[in-house]
C-alpha cells in the first residue's frame, strides 16, 4: 500500500471503528434529545398547568362577580313584577266582585258575614225567648 492508499478513507482500517463511534454517538445524542423533550415537556405541561389554575382564579371573580350582579338584576325584576303582578289581581278581584254585587251575587266573605249577624240575632232572640218576654204562640 501506497501512502496515497493510506489517505483514501475506503482503506482507512479504523474507518469501521469510526463509523461504529459516529453511529453511537447519533444514538446517544437521539436518546438525549429524546430525554431532554420529554423532560422540557413535563415541565412546559406542569407551568401550562399552573397557568391555567391562575386564570381560572382570575376568571372565577370575575364571573362570581357578574352572577352576583345578574342575581341582584333577577332580584330587583323579580321584586317589580310581583308588586305589579299583585297590583293587577287586586284590582282584578275588585272589578270582579263590584260586577258579582250588580250582578246581585255577593262574595263568600259577604254571605259569611251576614250569616254571623243572623246567627247574632238568633241568640239574642233565644235569650229574649228564654227570658218571657215573647210569647210562644206569637212569634211566628
Amino acid at each position: 500500500m501506497s501512502e496515497q492508499d493510506d489517505q483514501i478513507p475506503e482503506h482507512d482500517p479504523q474507518l469501521p471503528g469510526k463509523i461504529k463511534d459516529s453511529a453511537r454517538q447519533i444514538w446517544l445524542a437521539g436518546l438525549g434529545a429524546y430525554t431532554k423533550a420529554e423532560e422540557d415537556a413535563g415541565k412546559f405541561f406542569d407551568r401550562l398547568v399552573q397557568e391555567g389554575e391562575q386564570l381560572e382564579s382570575k376568571t372565577r371573580g370575575v364571573v362570581g362577580k357578574q352572577i352576583r350582579t345578574v342575581e341582584d338584576r333577577v332580584g330587583e325584576v323579580r321584586e317589580r313584577a310581583t308588586g305589579t303582578w299583585d297590583k293587577l289581581e287586586h284590582m282584578f278581584d275588585q272589578r270582579v266582585s263590584g260586577a258579582l254585587r250588580r250582578l246581585g251575587i255577593y262574595r263568600n266573605e259577604d254571605v259569611e258575614a251576614l250569616e254571623r249577624r243572623i246567627e247574632l240575632l238568633e241568640s239574642e232572640l233565644a235569650k229574649l225567648r228564654h227570658g218571657g218576654s215573647f210569647d210562644s204562640d206569637s212569634e211566628e
